[in-house]
């Protein structure tokens, strides 16, 4: 078994060295982080003998367990769910670290040592294992819990390749809380125009099962004629009370065949242009990712990486295909040496305000700050939007609503003097 020398750090600051015997790398580092060592540097120094028992040597077999051996027993296998709102406090807590000068992973140590944190100390503890073991920090992402995301993966492996992971993480927790907020927002002004639904859905059923049918008989009984719009009423109430389960079937199985649809990953990015062309939703994605991409372009930019590759990582961190698409063709054309406002300009697709924010940084040496001004006027914009559409689904219930149950009523009280006058 190889033989590996360590210098490492103690809890209690002091500096000590020594030897272990471990099948690899990784496990010696493992080893010592039972030990509650911090290694400063570890080399493999000579194979030990199978079987060999050296004095002064820490053995990786011999050892009881400690705690940090029983914690990561502990430890579920296999990828961690989080709730959006732990996602949110580890990138906050992360974030807040790094910005005041840890390392990465004695960052993750201490979050992982934090007891308020729940089901982020397993996430903390996998993810650090991961790190120590020398993949990016992007990756272990991925491989320790799916409820990070694409998105935010591909935000955190650009952070990784500017040296700007905390304003990244910072950024990214920002926008996960004001998601989490428009969510509520949504939910809580929903309320009222579902109860109204519901209302609605329980009236017309009122009056297909027990108003109409006794509608019918009464025209029936007097020997008058069927008002056109009675009759309609009455045809369509008797179609679903006759066929409700296929239509129910028929809606469900329609559902289900759009959901395969658009999960197809050859239908994706027809789905994502759809998306961009929907009323109301269309602004609102577009809005988002002016956001986003001007947001990742500033800091990349900021911490000197060099355009062509800040705008990679930028579209590796869109998720909508057709946005993608765009910004593909504007790296080609910045590749081949053309100007970055004028590969917008050519491309056609972006708004000229943005375009000419964007030719003044490059006018001025200061590309990063006019990325970051013009990031923060389609911030507004985006909260505009969110706000005429949150300002619009109560009207909008309201009309659908009243709009049925008024002409349901129409109807009926139509045929009801109509039935009357026949009487005289």
């Amino acid at each position: 078994m190889p033989l590996f020398a360590y210098k490492a750090l103690a809890t209690n600051g002091s500096v000590t060295s020594g030897e272990i015997d471990a099948a690899d790398r990784p496990e010696a580092l493992r080893v010592l982080d039972r030990k509650g060592l911090q290694p400063v540097s570890l080399k493999e120094t000579a194979a030990a003998a199978t079987g060999k028992k050296t004095s002064g040597k820490a053995k990786a077999d011999d050892s009881p367990k400690t705690k940090a051996e029983a914690k990561e027993d502990a430890i579920p296998d296999g990828p961690i769910k989080l709730k959006r709102q732990e996602v949110v406090l580890f990138t906050e807590e992360l974030s807040d670290m790094l910005s005041a000068g840890l390392q990465l992973e004695p960052a993750l140590k201490s979050m992982e040592n934090r007891q308020e944190l729940g089901n982020l100390k397993a996430v903390s503890f996998k993810i650090r294992q991961i790190v120590r073991d020398g993949v990016n920090f992007s990756v272990a992402l991925k491989k320790v819990s799916p409820s990070f995301g694409p998105l935010y993966c591909s935000l955190a492996a650009a952070g990784e390749a500017s040296g700007a992971l905390d304003d990244i993480l910072k950024r990214q927790a920002h926008y996960l809380k004001t998601l989490a907020e428009l969510q509520a927002r949504l939910i809580l002004a929903m309320i009222y125009p579902a109860f109204l639904v519901l209302a609605g859905i329980g009236v017309s059923v009122v009056f297909v099962t027990v108003l109409i049918p006794q509608l019918t008989a009464l025209i029936h009984s007097s020997g008058g004629k069927m008002p056109l719009g009675a009759a309609i009423l009455i045809s369509v109430s008797a179609f679903i009370t006759k066929w409700w389960i296929v239509i129910v079937l028929v809606i469900l199985a329609s559902g289900i065949f759009f959901k395969a649809w658009k999960d197809n990953d050859a239908n994706k990015p027809a789905w994502d242009r759809i998306k961009l062309q929907l009323p109301l939703v269309g602004p609102v994605i577009t809005s988002r990712f002016y956001v986003q991409f001007l947001e990742t372009m500033a800091n990349l930019v900021g911490n000197g990486l060099p355009l062509l590759r800040a705008l990679e990582l930028s579209r590796d961190a869109t998720q909508n295909r057709g946005l993608r698409g765009e910004l593909d063709k504007v790296i080609a054309q910045v590749g081949d040496g053309r100007a970055f406002s004028k590969a917008l300009i050519r491309n056609g697709s972006f708004p000229p305000l943005l375009i000419d924010m964007i030719s003044v940084g490059e006018q001025t040496g200061k590309i990063d700050q006019s990325l970051r001004r013009a990031a923060e006027r389609y911030d507004k914009e985006l909260d505009k939007d969110l706000q005429r559409i949150m300002a619009l689904i109560m009207p909008a219930v309201l009309i659908v609503m009243a709009g049925l149950i008024g002409t349901m009523a129409y109807l009926m009280i139509t045929a009801i003097f109509q039935t009357i006058s026949n009487l005289h």
